[in-house]
């Protein structure tokens, strides 16, 4: 099976049509066709829906992604030990992450990680846990940067605990207070980040028996914020996500105290590439200091 023709299938289901994926991989849109369609024909089956607005993958296209991806993923290995074994660093990271991460922590990482390897490109992706996880799952992402949660089907590296904060307006009668009652969730207008899928945030509720009125959801935590800064709500959120945002809210611990712990996940570390590996370095020496 040719990369060329793989490379060529991928592009096409990422970008959506033959012309944008002629685009990035800087072939002819004709040329992208081609490729397709000899490993269709190679497979015996189609992978591709054509019509006027692009394509999309087929039933079969979309279970043969994942087995795609690994294949490219093991070529583009196989190149990068062999530029190690030179003295060299070459490819590619992509990295999926929680915004909160994405935001505060791997800036600095990733411009540490540039300097000293301007060759590596990276690509940073940021979602809610379910999409940072299904990026893992397809091996859109190498790695990923999230918090913990049993059970772990990946390698963990723990960096920090990230503590949990009640959130509320400046004029909430609790708001000068040393800490913020959990159970009291049950008796506020309740934000619910993420959509109402917080996974953190579910978890804890629901550890802890408490059933929040939930009056609000939000895609974002800061859109949430804002709307606490209104006095439209409360909610719960880790205190990372919380920095820099010049939002005029109270932000308190949280009575029982609760935390998370934020880490980064992947496949498999032993069998991570080069630049993975190193990348995955930089970040623990950097966030574990």
């Amino acid at each position: 099976m040719e990369s060329a023709r793989c490379k060529a299938f991928l592009a096409a289901v990422e970008a959506g049509s033959f012309s944008k994926a002629a685009e990035v991989l800087n072939y002819t849109p004709s040329g992208v066709s081609q490729l397709v369609n000899a490993l269709e024909n190679e497979l015996g089956f189609s992978l591709l829906r054509r019509n006027k607005k692009g394509v999309i993958p087929t039933e079969n296209g979309e279970k043969m992604l994942p087995a795609v991806r690994e294949f490219l993923l093991q070529e583009n290995r196989i190149y990068q030990l062999a530029a190690e074994m030179n003295g060299r660093l070459i490819g590619s990271i992509t990295i999926a992450a929680y915004s909160s991460i994405a935001t505060h922590w791997l800036p600095s990482v990733i411009r540490a990680f540039q300097e000293d390897y301007p060759q590596i490109q990276i690509k940073l992706m940021e979602g809610i846990r379910q999409k940072v996880t299904k990026w893992l799952d397809e091996k859109i992402a190498d790695v990923a940067f999230l918090s913990y949660k049993d059970p772990m089907p990946y390698d963990w590296i723990p960096l920090a605990e990230d503590q949990m904060l009640a959130v509320l307006p400046k004029t909430h009668p609790l708001a000068k207070e040393a800490s913020y009652p959990l159970q009291n969730c049950e008796y506020e207008r309740f934000i619910m980040p993420a959509l109402g899928r917080d996974v953190d945030v579910v978890a804890l509720l629901q550890e802890n028996n408490v059933k929040p009125n939930i009056q609000f959801s939000t895609l974002e935590n800061f859109a949430a914020m804002a709307m606490i800064e209104q006095g439209l709500g409360m909610s719960i959120m880790n205190e990372l996500i919380t920095r820099k945002w010049q939002c005029d809210v109270a932000k308190l611990p949280l009575t029982p105290p609760q935390q998370i712990t934020l880490g980064i996940a992947l496949p498999a570390l032993e069998n991570a590439s080069p630049t993975v590996k190193r990348f995955v370095k930089y970040a623990v020496d950097r966030l574990t200091c």
